[in-house]
Order: structure tokens, then C-alpha cells, then sequence
């Protein structure tokens, strides 16, 4: 049946996401949703639905580059 999309609910979102070592909780998509800068999302009635390329695509851009100390400049 070709490559189907799978839809993740915010807490599952939350879930792969720190199963990449990224600390986000559930709520703070939320209010990412309100707010503006968060992952794309979809809406399916009042649920925001995530991909997991969606997700992964958002968290690489925020990701900072490699530093050897903290009062490094990013690249």
C-alpha cells in the first residue's frame, strides 16, 4: 500500500522527540500551536496532529551547533 503517513497526537509528539534525547513536554507544543514556532502541525477536528518528518525537521533547525565551552559563539 506504498508509504502511508502516520499522524501523532502531542503527547506522542512529545514522546518521539524525547526519544531523541530533546526535552519538550506535551504542554509546551501546545502553546507552540497558540503562539507560533513550533513543529507544522495538522488539525483533525480540534486536534493538532504531528509527522514524525514534521517533527524532525523542527527540531534539527533549532538544534544549536557543537560548542567546546559555553562562551562560544554559534557558527
Amino acid at each position: 500500500m506504498g508509504n502511508q503517513v502516520q499522524y501523532l497526537t502531542r503527547r506522542e509528539a512529545a514522546d518521539h522527540l524525547k526519544s531523541q534525547g530533546l526535552p519538550i513536554a506535551a504542554t509546551t507544543l501546545a502553546k507552540l500551536v497558540t503562539v507560533g514556532g513550533g513543529p507544522q502541525f495538522r488539525k483533525f477536528g480540534r486536534n493538532a496532529l504531528y509527522t514524525t518528518t514534521d517533527l524532525d525537521a523542527w527540531a534539527a533547525a533549532r538544534l544549536g551547533a557543537a560548542r567546546t565551552n559555553s562562551s562560544q559563539r554559534a557558527a
